[in-house]
């Protein structure tokens, strides 16, 4: 009698769900949510090289606004519309498509640029395009040093760099080198940045045991690992089928994605604290868009189950455009930078983020690929 009721009350359960399961938005729809949200940026900075003033002045090629335009190249790529390519370019002729503190920077924040100017380069082979950004990365490789990457954000910034020269140049010393500094990241860094157990990452050295959050939980902050998927996502996608390591990184990035299905919220987000929901609780659309580019992506590739992540996405995708988006375009529960969960907040549908580039950049990434889903 009892396995009689278990089973009625699991079929019950599941029919439940399928009966509130969502589904992914039209094309149309998602590609218009896309256009609007980049449309309100691109009307806010029509100059892209215009600096970028907080509680200080930064120049506009810093890992932010990167972040936005590999969100915006990722949109051409589904509409290729030429004001988006101009914009791009006008942004690395601006300037002169260098790296902040230039080429001898060691910092994968200052590189991230970089991505997008190979990405530019591959369209119109202008040498100058790639100069800078080849030269740093040798430069890197050259030293022999593989312990920059301190904290997991840097892996997004960095990684796709270095794929994306080794695919450009043929050249496997790229990605060993990166295999290097992302190993090191990984099990090293503060005794490794990685739990295999949970299969999420620290933050960086300051974050691993015995530091724990106000319930007890370790510390994995949603954003910081959403930086670590879109890495995995992206070297996998750019490297070739045979390139070196791809088994590591696919691995890593299977682990993750199992890890973050049980901890979503019920309305679709993830919180800012994965592993505590009251610490500075509530939606949060940044590590939320990445985690959805990350599943969405697998599902594109064949790699995820499509019956079981349809749905996961789908309602994380939905909560995101009817919750988030406002009608002009501005991204609502956007945390503002920093490293935890503390940082950035207060977070609500109204609050203004310190920068609002590389949400949106994010968002473009996610809905890029929930566009590509719908055959």
């Amino acid at each position: 009698m009892r396995k009689k009721i278990g089973i009625a009350l699991a079929l019950f359960g599941l029919g439940t769900q399928l009966a509130v399961a969502q589904n992914i938005p039209s094309k149309k729809n998602v590609l218009k949510s896309l256009e609007l949200t980049n449309a309100y940026f691109m009307n806010k900075w029509p100059d892209a090289g215009k600096s970028i003033i907080t509680n200080r002045e930064r120049p506009s090629n810093i890992w932010t606004r990167a972040v936005y335009y590999e969100g915006l190249m990722s949109l051409y790529q589904i509409k290729s519309d030429k004001a988006y390519y101009d914009y791009a370019v006008q942004w690395g002729e601006k300037h002169k498509w260098g790296l902040r503190d230039g080429v001898s920077t060691r910092n994968a924040d200052n590189q991230a640029c970089g991505q997008t100017y190979i990405d530019l380069y591959n369209i119109d082979k202008k040498p100058e395009r790639i100069k800078d950004i080849k030269e740093s990365m040798d430069l890197m490789m050259k030293s022999g040093k593989v312990d920059d990457w301190t904290w997991i954000d840097a892996l997004q910034m960095g990684m796709p760099v270095f794929a994306k020269l080794g695919v450009l140049y043929n050249d496997n010393a790229y990605y060993e080198y990166m295999y290097k500094m992302y190993m090191h990241s990984k099990n090293v860094e503060g005794g490794g940045l990685y739990n295999a157990k949970d299969g999420l990452w620290w933050r960086d050295k300051d974050f691993v045991p015995p530091y724990k959050e106000p319930n007890g939980e370790d510390c994995y902050w949603s954003r910081g690992n959403g930086w670590v998927v879109a890495a995995l996502v992206k070297t996998l996608e750019i490297m070739p089928k045979n390139g070196p390591h791809r088994d590591e990184y696919l691995k890593t990035y299977h682990e993750m994605i199992k890890a973050l299905v049980p901890i979503q919220r019920a309305d679709g987000f993830w919180n800012v604290s994965l592993h505590d929901a009251t610490h500075f609780g509530g939606k949060e659309t940044s590590g939320t868009a990445l985690f959805v580019y990350g599943m969405a992506w697998g599902v594109n590739q064949g790699i995820l189950d499509k019956k079981v992540y349809t749905p996961i996405i789908a309602k994380a995708w939905n909560a995101m455009a009817k919750d988030a988006v406002h009608k002009n375009g501005f991204l609502g529960y956007m945390q503002g930078t920093g490293k935890e969960p503390k940082d950035g907040q207060p977070v609500s549908y109204t609050s203004m983020p310190d920068f609002e580039d590389y949400g949106l950049g994010c968002y473009l990434l996610a809905g890029t690929e929930v566009y590509k889903m719908k055959r």
